[in-house]
């Protein structure tokens, strides 16, 4: 299957675009809608949300990922091959957590054009028909590369709310399981216990708990974390344990 993770919005023509592109040219298989809305031009926050997902998607799986405020500069384009799924898009640090976490990975620079190549939606123009090369079972379209557009400044855990789903909850960048069961965090202010799921609080009530893809997440028990604590996409987290772990 092909895996479409983009900051391109619900709306608009440009996922359709691209998947338009993707039916005719690998026709048959399965397009998944997994997020159209990561962090705006926020390759950084994207790459920890990306890490946490992707797992549950089984083996050759095509991941096709644009998030690239830096679309026709110089930033290059790249495939990622990372426990035997594949990664199509900018080498902007998007894929650093997936390679970073992965125990096998290797990654080409994208040589493949086309012949009409627009320079700001390379989604459509060159990742959508690498992708399709990849999902056809075609060898990745470039030259082998170390480690390009890698990201090593950029911490394992990120202290920061990475993602603002539907109801309002706050994903962090952290890894649950980084942290010790009685870990506090705090976030705007506010100190916050962990629960296991939004039942174990009176509503109304702020806490955190291990979300369903294992990434640390702020809410309010029928409630809305985003507008009740003021937090955004971007908002530090800050992890209140003397027990805290290596992050």
């Amino acid at each position: 299957m092909i895996a479409l993770f983009t900051d391109f919005g619900l709306s608009g023509p440009y996922t359709g675009q691209m998947k338009a592109v993707l039916h005719r040219e690998a026709p048959g298989i399965p397009v998944i809608d997994l997020f159209a809305d990561a962090p705006a031009t926020n390759p950084a926050a994207s790459a920890y949300l990306l890490a946490a997902y992707a797992v549950w998607f089984p083996a050759d799986t095509v991941f096709l990922c644009v998030v690239d405020p830096g679309v026709g500069g110089k930033r290059p384009a790249v495939v990622v091959e990372a426990d035997q799924r594949w990664y199509v898009g900018p080498g902007n640090g998007l894929f650093e957590l997936v390679q970073r976490r992965a125990g096998k990975t290797r990654s080409w620079e994208i040589d493949w054009r086309p012949e009409q190549l627009s320079a700001s939606f390379h989604g459509r123009d060159l990742f959508a028909p690498v992708a399709a090369m990849l999902a056809r079972g075609e060898p990745p379209p470039g030259q082998p590369r170390g480690d390009f557009g890698r990201r090593p400044e950029w911490p394992d855990d990120l202290a920061e709310i990475v993602y603002l789903d539907h109801y309002g909850n706050a994903m962090t960048g952290l890894r649950a399981a980084m942290l010790p069961p009685d870990a506090k965090l705090q976030a705007a202010g506010q100190m916050l216990e962990r629960a296991r799921t939004f039942s174990d609080r009176l509503p109304g009530t702020a806490f955190w708990y291990e979300n369903s893809n294992g990434l640390a997440e702020i809410a309010v028990n029928e409630g809305r974390a985003d507008r009740e604590l003021g937090l955004a996409v971007g908002s530090p987290v800050e992890i209140a344990s003397p027990e805290r772990r290596n992050l």
